[in-house]
């Protein structure tokens, strides 16, 4: 499988040409003020440079206060904001992120979830990158049939496609999909909002490793060059996850891991739809 990683491991080429940070922090549930404002500026300050946020989150205020106060350079930070399909017009709320992040552009500009069908928004998608309000757009939550019809009608085709992903959710069918069509996976609730880490498979590799059950959930994506999305509103927590460059896992690791999946290797993006 060609990767694209950059020299360094730490970042992956999209096929539009532009560099992605294999790690990040989401902010998914975090409330708008000091948490968010705390955990990205801590974030930021342990060495993370990609900040995973949405319109549905409603906390980018926040999330621009403390990329503000951060004092880090908006040119070295990655910044994923994702259009909320109840609103109209992705480039408009594109201009309405924009104001409440206090920033010129995002990064990355992702369709939230598939609501009225996977190609409606994307002309508003393509003018916001057109406008220069994005540097690249993609999407989540989409299955391959909605991949493939939005691609048949796309001027920009999507560059990533963010899923639920984990060894427990190891969507094999869908991850060959996105390859074969040059989509980079994106792997959200990496941890399963923390269900993961006390199973034992995991726990045994963590101890023998001297590592913790996140930081082998994490690896687990990073060695298949995912991008990857770790949450957490504790400092100590975020620096441990960002502590994955200086291990690997061996081959028996993330056969142990793969086999933890409880999806059958499904094309599918969800279990089930919540739009």
């Amino acid at each position: 499988m060609a990767t694209n990683l950059t020299v360094d491991g730490r970042a992956r080429v999209l096929a539009d040409g532009n560099e992605i940070p294999l790690l990040a922090l989401g902010v998914w549930q975090v409330p708008e003020g000091p948490e968010t404002e705390n955990a990205v500026r801590w974030a930021l300050e342990l060495g993370y440079r990609h900040i995973d946020t949405a319109q549905a989150y409603r906390n980018e205020r926040s999330v621009g206060k403390a990329l503000a106060d951060s004092g880090v350079p908006r040119d070295e930070i990655y910044l994923t904001t994702k259009f909320n399909p109840g609103g109209k017009d992705a480039e408009v709320e594109a201009q309405r992120s924009l104001e409440r992040l206090g920033v010129d552009y995002v990064d990355l500009y992702i369709i939230h979830w598939p609501q009225g069908g996977p190609t409606w928004a994307w002309d508003g998608m393509q003018r916001a990158q057109a406008a220069g309000y994005a540097r690249s757009i993609g999407v989540s939550n989409f299955n391959v049939p909605e991949l493939d019809a939005l691609i048949a009608v796309a001027d920009s085709r999507p560059v990533v496609n963010q899923v639920q992903f984990s060894p427990f959710e190891f969507r094999r069918e869908l991850l060959d999909a996105c390859e074969e069509r040059g989509i980079v996976l994106e792997a959200y609730s990496p941890l399963g909002t923390g269900r993961h880490l006390d199973d034992p498979r995991v726990g045994e590799i963590a101890a023998r490793l001297g590592r913790t059950p996140a930081q082998v959930l994490i690896r687990w994506a990073i060695e298949r060059s995912l991008i990857v999305l770790p949450k957490s509103t504790h400092r100590e927590r975020i620096d441990e996850n960002g502590q994955v460059f200086d291990f690997a896992l061996t081959g028996e690791d993330m056969a142990t891991l793969d086999s933890l999946d409880q999806t059958d290797g499904t094309a599918a993006a969800r279990e089930s739809k919540w739009w």
